[in-house]
């Protein structure tokens, strides 16, 4: 698989998320911890050099799975994790945005010890802290890259002008926000500002939330906890709407023989070498439909049908969830 870049940072075209493997979609069954690592290996043997956790995905499971399963190919592996929305105090966690330096360096040691590893590759704010300064957050990644244990710094959801002051005290490698066919926001001003100061960007959700698959016509699809029955684009007539945009990729894929995950990624793939799509999943047959997506060439008419496609009808997140993005 060819690589993309973020800022001096080569991975894989196409990564693997890990934290469905924690249980966040709780449809398809119950977790099966040997199936995620079946999964992570079948990924790594595809060429899939890119794995994106976060402490807070379980919280932990995942981070000790990715452990596990690279446990003897760490060389093969960027492994990027999270910090930001686990509060540690001593021998207790809460769950609260924080990223004040002394929570970070709590956050690096717990990471280090669960993924197995004297490193972290690529280290992302979760969230960012209002009420610490991005500064003091940068400042505080810089010293552990310092330390020799995190290789490069990320930011996950940040506002443009946030972007700017972290880069300007450690240098941002890469960026991780939703981004897909029916999430295009960062196209009129995130975009164009990676690019300006050469960090990279990391698409997750590029399948948004399992809907570009095709696999899912309603909500009875979805197990009796899992959060998309509330999240506002898959309620009511926004639900319907975007059922049509799934139905045109659907549509466009056919013509190449290509699934609609397939044709979403590698739309998202024409985009740029600066973008590293992460499609989450905890089943081996979806990594090798998503990797796929890889070698998937559409034409440039193509192209230009899924770019008109009206983006998805409704807000991303719910209320609570919008108000932690975009600062």
């Amino acid at each position: 698989m060819k690589n993309a870049h973020l800022g001096d940072l080569a991975v894989s075209r196409i990564g693997l998320g890990a934290m469905t493997m924690a249980g966040t979609y709780t449809t398809g069954g119950p977790l099966d911890d040997s199936e995620s690592i079946r999964t992570i290996h079948r990924a790594l043997d595809l060429g899939v050099t890119h794995i994106d956790t976060a402490e807070v995905y379980g919280p932990f499971h995942s981070e000790e799975l990715v452990g596990r399963a690279v446990k003897g190919r760490r060389d093969e592996v960027v492994i990027a994790t999270k910090f930001g929305l686990v509060q540690h105090h001593g021998d207790t966690q809460s769950f609260a945005t924080d990223s004040s330096p002394s929570n970070i360096r709590a956050a690096v040691e717990g990471s280090l010890r669960r993924l197995d590893t004297d490193h972290i590759d690529l280290y992302y704010q979760h969230r960012v802290d209002p009420s610490t300064p991005i500064e003091e957050t940068a400042g505080a990644v810089a010293d552990l890259i310092a330390e020799g244990k995190v290789r490069h710094f990320g930011l996950s959801e940040a506002a443009p002008d946030t972007i700017r002051r972290a880069h300007a005290v450690q240098p941002v490698s890469a960026l991780q926000t939703e981004y897909s066919l029916w999430t295009r926001d960062v196209e009129a001003e995130i975009l164009p500002l990676l690019r300006e100061l050469g960090i990279g960007f990391v698409p997750y959700s590029p399948l948004g939330h399992g809907l570009l698959t095709g696999q899912i016509r309603s909500v009875d699809d979805f197990g009796d906890d899992d959060w998309r029955r509330t999240n506002p684009r898959f309620t009511g007539d926004n639900f319907r709407r975007n059922l049509a945009l799934v139905d045109e990729v659907t549509a466009i894929g056919a013509e190449i023989g290509a699934t609609p995950a397939q044709t979403a990624l590698a739309w998202l793939l024409t985009r740029g070498d600066d973008i590293a799509p992460i499609p989450g999943t905890r089943r081996l047959a979806r990594v090798e439909e998503n990797t796929a997506a890889a070698d998937v060439e559409l034409t440039t008419d193509q192209v230009q049908r899924l770019e008109s496609l009206e983006p998805a009808a409704g807000d991303r997140h719910d209320e609570a969830n919008m108000a932690t993005i975009d600062r």
